[in-house]
């Protein structure tokens, strides 16, 4: 228990000395990110992040997307349907990243403009959202990133 709290404050620490407060984000949490299928919404489950927050940096650790959304109904898609991920927020962040989880075997898809396709193959598929808003003047700092996570089944 005092390694894993000594290792929360060096990361806490880490976070503090990292982050630039010239382009500190707005908010006490990362936005709300919600993906569309058609032209049906759905949300998406927040995971772990890190956020500047009245100053000083706030992370977050949760379990991964499958022990997350283990309760969650998954969303119906058809086989290759077009997924768009909207992110309702002024300053996007600059770097994205999103996997696939099917069977315990994990790929990176591949996003453009918004948009990935749904697998063809039947089946529950789970989704990590990675996205981090890097300072634009040392791609080494971040200012903040967050995890989202949600489920798709296609049928």
């Amino acid at each position: 228990m005092a390694r894993r709290l000594g290792l929360a404050l060096l990361f806490t620490f880490f976070i503090l000395t990292g982050c630039s407060i010239n382009e500190a984000l707005k908010g006490s949490k990362p936005p709300k990110t919600m993906i569309q299928i058609d032209k049906q919404t759905y949300e998406t489950k927040l995971g772990t992040y890190c956020w500047i927050r009245n100053g000083h940096g706030e992370c977050v650790d949760t379990a991964g997307p499958v022990e997350l959304l283990e309760d969650e109904k998954p969303i119906v898609v058809n086989p290759g349907e077009n997924v768009t991920i909207k992110m309702n927020y002024h300053q996007k962040p600059n770097e994205i990243h999103l996997t696939q989880i099917n069977n315990d075997k994990e790929i990176e898809v591949v996003v453009v403009k918004n948009q990935f396709t749904a697998p063809i193959k039947k089946g529950v598929y789970y989704y990590s959202y990675g996205v981090w808003w890097k300072d634009s003047k040392d791609k080494h700092v971040s200012n903040g990133d967050a995890s989202y996570v949600f489920v798709l089944e296609v049928k």
